[in-house]
């Protein structure tokens, strides 16, 4: 998938690269859109997994062990991800890691930040996740020469300062 999309890319060819026949291939998975779902989903599940480390609350505080460990899985899955974010990206999986991430996180903010302007969280979530991902696809872009810990620094000091914005929306700025 770093050459082509996956679109183009042949059971045949998977198998000749892996070194197995191709009925091994079919004994595993229906076809390149079955082994592509099925690395998403363990790659999802992993990513839940660091994610449920970290309550809610401490996700709000100025510890950034949360990104750091974020950082690291992406790190330690830098081929995949560069795959699935960058090269021939992939939006169905896209949209899956930002849904965990509004799912795990999106009820409690709204109840920490307790807010008559959920349409404000809503969009402050998007904008959010959309920087977060804009992150993540640059460093794995630009060669990941920033370590996990110094890019989660930078997003931390980043959030921080969106995070004002969360101070604000007890007096909305969009009508509802």
């Amino acid at each position: 998938m770093l050459e082509k999309s996956i679109q183009k890319i042949t059971v045949r060819e998977l198998s000749d690269f892996a070194d197995i026949n191709r009925g091994t291939f079919y004994l595993h998975y229906k076809d390149v859109f079955d082994l592509l779902d099925q690395i998403e989903n363990k790659l999802i599940k992993d990513f839940s997994e660091v994610l449920n480390q970290y309550p809610s609350l401490l996700v709000r505080s100025n510890d950034h062990r949360l990104l750091v460990d974020v950082f690291a899985f992406i790190e330690s899955n830098e081929d995949i991800m560069r795959v699935l974010l960058c090269k021939n990206s992939d939006p169905h999986f896209l949209d899956q890691l930002k849904n965990n991430v509004k799912t795990r996180y999106f009820d409690d903010w709204q109840q920490i930040y307790l807010t008559p302007a959920p349409i404000e969280i809503e969009y402050f979530f998007s904008y959010f996740l959309s920087g977060c991902i804009g992150l993540i696809i640059h460093w794995l872009s630009t060669g990941m020469t920033q370590s996990p810990e110094q890019i989660a620094k930078l997003t931390k000091s980043m959030i921080l300062e969106g995070n004002n914005f969360l101070n604000t929306i007890n007096n909305p700025v969009i009508n509802h």
